[in-house]
């Protein structure tokens, strides 16, 4: 099995697919000409503008798009159009041997990290990105990060510290994705190995009680204990009950980590936001957290 995912070139073939909630059909057209302006050719699936109730296709259709993408050895990239709900209905109708003869990227995030996990389970990389339905509203350096990422370019990102930090330094395999998707995979055959890992997280529109809930199962389940470092994402519209909780996002997660002495970083850019920036899960990473800026960078022994 060849584990090692190789860079876009100039000219190489780019899948755009929509796997879970239909689309646009007009966002996921400027979505090709944006890849078509950077030097790539791009083929969509033959039902990534479709409708079907609330998906963009059947199982069965939707299957199909995405596994024509992992079986063409042409197509070096498969872009997923947008997350809503929808990929893990078809995540075990594939069949993944194709990305393990030739692994190639796959992109999105949100309801897409079903399919991060499962090249976390096959100890293949894949890119944490901005997709098709959020190109217009992304910052410039949310789309170049993702661009950068695609074509293997060593990226570190350095932003300001936020007040809530946990100094500290840690080096681990970055996972991740959404936290709402993580915890729906507890326990299941796709949970991948979080000893000796950065954990990224990022949500949308969760009450915050729901987010206490979901720290608690991964604490339960022992994750806590083994992860080197948390980096916390977009946590967009979270919501309280109208009986408060009478705790704020910042201090539910820190109660997680009272006695837990790892590194964790808030407001990083990435998740439901517009500067999501592009994150490689599945490379080795180094987090630097001090009292003025966090860096995030590929680890070089």
């Amino acid at each position: 099995m060849n584990s090692e995912i190789s860079p876009l070139q100039k000219g190489d073939l780019i899948a755009i697919v929509a796997p879970a909630k239909a689309i646009e059909a007009q966002l996921v057209l400027d979505a090709k000409a944006f890849f078509e302006s950077h030097g790539y050719r791009v083929v969509l699936g033959e039902h990534c503008l479709g409708t079907h109730h609330y998906f963009s296709g059947t199982d069965a259709q939707r299957t199909e798009d995405f596994q024509k993408a992992i079986d063409n050895p042409e197509i070096k990239a498969i872009i997923c159009a947008r997350g809503g709900y929808g990929c893990v209905r078809i995540l075990d109708r594939i069949n993944w041997a194709g990305m393990l003869r030739d692994p190639k990227w796959i992109v999105g995030f949100s309801d897409v990290t079903v399919f991060h996990q499962r090249m976390q389970k096959f100890e293949l990389k894949s890119i944490h990105a901005t997709m098709p339905l959020n190109y217009a509203e992304n910052t410039a350096i949310a789309l170049d990060s993702m661009l950068d990422a695609l074509q293997g370019k060593q990226t570190e990102i350095q932003i300001t510290s936020h007040p809530y930090n946990k100094r500290g330094n840690a080096v681990g395999k970055l996972i991740g994705g959404n936290f709402s998707i993580l915890y729906s995979m507890l326990g299941t055959d796709d949970q991948p190995e979080y000893a000796n890992t950065i954990l990224f997280i990022e949500d949308l529109a969760e009450q915050l009680y729901h987010l206490d809930r979901m720290f608690y199962a991964f604490a339960k389940a022992g994750i806590l204990n083994r992860i080197n470092g948390l980096i916390v994402g977009g946590m967009t519209d979270m919501k309280d009950t109208a009986t408060s909780i009478g705790l704020t996002l910042h201090e539910i997660i820190l109660s997680h980590f009272e006695y837990r002495k790892i590194p964790i970083v808030f407001d990083f850019p990435a998740g439901h936001i517009a500067d999501n920036r592009a994150l490689i899960f599945g490379t080795e990473v180094e987090l630097n957290v001090d009292e003025l800026a966090v860096n995030l960078s590929t680890f070089v022994s």
